[in-house]
């Protein structure tokens, strides 16, 4: 069987894999995207259960690449106010996208609608070549570049790999890249749920004694998506008891915040875990999104700084192809490598230390937790700095940062 030769090849067609595509396409490389499988077409009427909070700079870079108006086409919920409290405490900070003239803070959007959007926005794009469903069982890597043999028998060939292949990233572990890694000691359970009383465009967040639960809103005024954060037993318990016990459950651990709450569809948990690569680069190879590092959830910034991620290597690839260069080498990939890790080790040390401030139920320590979400939230200059950072704006590439139709 011939060998196929690219440019450019990712291994995974999720979120982050198609982004990176899709910020290329256009440029005149020939691009491959290596995928074990395309998800459905056809969304329920219940949420999926794993969603995203887009940030500003994601949006942009979503429009940008023409897979926005996908999103828009399927469903989306815009959100205007977030809203942090700690349960028992007079600690609570809110912020606002009117003061920053902006018209939401970001959005909540199914994984599954990025996805299919992405997918759309691909479709019949020169250049771009979807490889699916298949799967990489070798990595070869040479001096001018790398090939990549598929189960089938295929064998691709191009100057630079992308790992976008997750967490467990296969591509990683051929490469026998090092990986720092600490358990949170935490799961994620997530569900779709219906509220009472409707959630008004509002993100919610509530510190509890267990860990946080963030209660994101969906298109429909009474539906929302939970990520509650919880020691792994008591995730486990909550995943498994009757709805009418959860239902309760949720309620209280929410101080009936939206009302009496009731679980749609399936609950799930997931364990948390910290990763960071000790290389997003190597010759011929770079890693992006959770194949590169993975964070904590309670400030849903996890798929905004993959995306960024996406941003700054498209950035550098461009850059490099218009000076003739080859985009597979080490010192073509440098300036990426070190953009993205500063980032990345920042918001996994921010992500900590967030994590540590709210753990414990010390009096003392919850005083210091009230006082300075107070202090934060009459801090004017300091929330606004705050939440723009949130917004990611400021780390889009400029390639990236003006929006067109």
């Amino acid at each position: 069987m011939p060998m196929q030769t690219f440019d450019l090849i990712i291994n995974g067609g999720g979120m982050v894999g198609l982004a990176l595509a899709g910020a290329l396409k256009g440029s005149g490389l020939r691009i491959a995207i290596i995928e074990g499988g395309v998800p459905e077409q056809t969304l329920g009427p219940v949420a999926d259960n794993r969603v995203s909070a887009l940030s500003l700079a994601s949006q942009q870079l979503l429009r940008r690449i023409g897979a926005w108006q996908g999103i828009e086409a399927r469903r989306l919920q815009p959100y205007t106010r977030m809203e942090v409290w700690e349960q028992d405490s007079f600690g609570r900070i809110q912020f606002d996208a009117a003061p920053l003239r902006q018209p939401a803070l970001g959005h909540i959007v199914e994984n599954r609608v990025i996805q299919l959007a992405l997918l759309e926005a691909l479709e019949g794009a020169a250049g771009v070549t979807l490889v699916t469903p298949a799967r990489a069982t070798s990595l070869q890597v040479g001096e001018s570049g790398a090939v990549l043999q598929l189960e089938d028998g295929r064998a691709l060939a191009a100057k630079l790999v992308v790992a976008a292949d997750g967490a467990h990233s296969w591509l990683r572990r051929q490469a026998d890249i090092p990986l720092t890694s600490w358990d949170y000691g935490h799961h994620a359970l997530v569900a779709t749920v219906q509220t009472k009383d409707p959630h008004g465009g509002v993100a919610r967040q509530i510190f509890t004694p267990d860990g946080p639960l963030a209660f994101l809103p969906l298109w429909d005024e009474h539906t929302c998506s939970i990520v509650w954060s919880l020691p792994p037993a008591r995730a486990d318990a909550l995943t498994q008891c009757d709805e009418a016990d959860f239902n309760r459950r949720l309620t209280v651990a929410f101080d009936g915040r939206l009302g009496l709450c009731q679980v749609l569809g399936a609950r799930s948990a997931i364990p948390l875990t910290a990763r960071f690569a000790r290389d997003f680069a190597r010759e011929r190879l770079a890693l992006i999104g959770d194949a590169a590092h993975t964070i904590h959830p309670l400030a849903g910034q996890g798929v905004n700084l993959g995306l960024l991620d996406v941003a700054a290597l498209a950035e550098q690839i461009l850059s490099v192809q218009r000076a003739g260069g080859d985009i597979g080498r080490l010192e073509s990939l440098r300036p990426f490598e070190r953009a993205r890790k500063a980032e990345a080790a920042k918001m996994l040390a921010a992500m900590e230390g967030l994590k540590r401030l709210f753990a414990g139920r010390h009096p003392l320590k919850k005083l210091v937790r009230g006082v300075g979400l107070l202090v934060t939230d009459l801090a004017v200059p300091i929330k606004e700095r705050f939440i723009l950072a949130a917004m990611g704006v400021e780390a889009l590439p400029p390639t990236f940062t003006n929006e067109k139709n």
